[in-house]
């Protein structure tokens, strides 16, 4: 297992990058590989007592920024920390890399660099979504605006993969997310996509309407990336401004102070399911090698997630147990 952490990538690199990497070593007894400014990183890790054979630095002299065209920003910056790691990964089956980095690099990378898994239509981007003491998965969340009604049936299988192996869901049920529940409501990309899902070995459920979405029964929930998109930001703008909300109703007045004060775990408890640093990262699925996506902003604790679901994505084998079921899948089809 490789664990590749691109230094130089998000708000706060390196020094949150760094402070997370240390952090994510003590605690998971994991080497990690530091790609970027090897003085800039040298010097972050001047700071901690780590020991030596845990941390390698892989030097890297530029970073793509986020203002960057993506596709050009990779095959022009060839010396930057985003490809550098790319191509070191190429060929090892069990790497990850985890960037906080900007989004249209890392997947234009991982397709121009490591390529897609054999009979992956399209890779898309899967984020965990609170829904109390679980999470349901959303596929796709921004990687494919423009899709295809087999796309989606594909992010189905996907989905179901990794909540599977990483999850520990049993047979995870899939919904489709749609302006309705009736079979016959949608486009006609969303109601294809139906069929297609229903025809499948999935444990499809049915359409999912957004207002349902924190209470679905559904493991994994399908969307085309433009709409899989607006339902994250949507989530996260609502979230932050009930939780600012709530805070400012308890410090209005006496009262609400002495409440708060008595419900302040309760809160905490609750505001935790909503946070995306607990969550760390969002996997690309369908590359052919691991892709962690961690937050632009991340701090040093969100980044250390990232980089212990990226562990957890390398040892449960996702990237063979997905190229296992699209080949079994080919076969079914051939028979």
């Amino acid at each position: 297992m490789k664990i590749y952490v691109d230094a130089m990538g998000g708000d706060n690199a390196p020094a949150a990058i760094v402070e997370g990497a240390v952090n994510a070593i003590k605690d998971y007894d994991v080497p990690l590989i530091l790609v970027g400014q090897e003085t800039r990183i040298q010097k972050e890790l001047e700071k901690y007592d780590v020991p030596d054979q845990s941390v390698q630095i892989l030097n890297a002299d530029t970073v793509i920024g986020f203002d960057e065209e993506p596709v050009m920003a990779i095959r022009k910056k060839t010396d930057s920390s985003l490809v550098v790691a790319l191509e070191a990964m190429k060929g090892q089956k069990d790497a990850v890399l985890v960037s906080a980095g900007s989004t249209g690099a890392l997947l234009a990378g991982g397709l121009l660099k490591l390529g897609r898994i054999k009979g992956i239509k399209r890779p898309a981007i899967g984020v965990a979504l609170p829904k109390g003491d679980k999470v349901s998965f959303l596929m796709d969340t921004g990687a494919n605006a423009d899709c295809k009604a087999e796309y989606l049936a594909q992010f189905g299988l996907l989905g179901s993969i990794y909540c599977e192996n990483l999850m520990g869901i049993k047979n995870p049920s899939v919904g489709l997310i749609n302006i309705g529940t009736e079979e016959e409501k949608g486009s006609m990309m969303v109601k294809e996509a139906y069929q297609l899902l229903k025809k499948s070995d999935l444990n499809f459920i049915g359409n999912v309407e957004a207002r349902d979405i924190p209470t679905t029964p559904a493991d994994i929930l399908v969307a085309d990336g433009f709409t899989g998109n607006i339902v994250l930001k949507l989530i996260e703008g609502l979230t932050s401004f009930l939780m600012h909300g709530i805070k400012d109703s308890i410090m209005g007045s006496t009262k609400g102070k002495i409440g708060g004060a008595l419900i302040k775990n309760d809160l905490k408890a609750f505001k935790k399911q909503f946070s995306s640093e607990e969550v760390g990262g969002a996997p690309f699925l369908g590359i052919r090698g691991g892709l962690i996506k961690a937050h632009g902003s991340s701090n040093a604790f969100a980044f250390q997630n990232a980089i212990r679901q990226a562990i957890m994505f390398s040892q449960a084998d996702v990237i063979g147990k997905i190229t296992e079921a699209l080949k079994n899948q080919g076969e079914m089809h051939h028979e």
